[in-house]
């Protein structure tokens, strides 16, 4: 049997593989109030999930200091540690269907799966740890090494890491900065419907309704 090119998956992490929207809202509330300043309306937070910590706050709170945007980046990120340390793998817990299609993609010889994701080192090591996937993508893209998205750094860095070529390879998200991020490297766009930006939004090559769905419309871009 002849295998054919090599496919890299790439997965956003928030919105797409994991479900992590009630801390995210949780710690954004810590840490605006550790910097005395009024927490957003839900829907602004939820708009800038993608973005790097550094990136979306100076959004969420543009009249805000400097310094108040490090006292609200560090309260958010004390935060989240705290619910994570507490809660484990319930603090983001897998969609439906992320978990099998996960295993399915891993089993596939010439498909190779990454993540590309505005987490932190600290913070991907620690959900990989507490979903039991540690090790198991090929290429890790936080936002500590890149600028945030949608910049294409993410994508060309695991595209170098893998040896993959962009033809080859896709981005799997929710937002508006995964698609952009992915066409600005000139890599393929699934989007998925039950993240933070409505499917509407995103054009992308094609939008999923459930991840058991990825297979069949990795076959649909990929006809070669």
């Amino acid at each position: 049997m002849t295998l054919g090119p090599l496919r890299l998956i790439i997965f956003d992490v928030d919105g797409t593989l994991v479900d992590s929207q009630a801390d995210i809202l949780a710690s954004m509330a810590a840490g605006f109030a550790a910097g005395g300043v009024p927490v957003p309306e839900r829907a602004a937070i939820l708009s800038i999930v993608g973005m790097s910590l550094e990136k979306a706050i100076p959004v969420l709170a543009p009249d805000a200091t400097d310094a108040i945007h490090a006292v609200i980046v560090d309260g958010y990120k004390s935060a989240y540690q705290r619910l994570r340390a507490e809660k484990g793998a319930a603090s983001s817990p897998f969609y439906p269907g992320v978990r099998e299609t996960l295993e399915h993609l891993f089993n596939v010889p010439e498909y190779l799966v990454g993540v590309a994701t505005g987490k932190s080192r600290r913070g991907l090591t620690a959900l990989l740890d507490s979903h039991g996937l540690t090790g198991r993508f090929v290429t890790e893209q936080v936002a500590d090494f890149h600028p945030s998205k949608p910049h294409p750094a993410m994508i060309h860095a695991a595209l170098a890491e893998t040896g993959v070529d962009p033809q080859n390879a896709v981005m799997v998200g929710d937002t508006t900065f995964d698609m952009d991020m992915a066409r600005a490297a000139g890599v393929g766009t699934i989007g998925v419907s039950w993240g933070y930006h409505s499917p509407d939004r995103l054009g992308a090559d094609v939008t999923l309704t459930q991840m058991t769905d990825l297979p069949a419309a990795l076959k649909t871009i990929w006809r070669d």
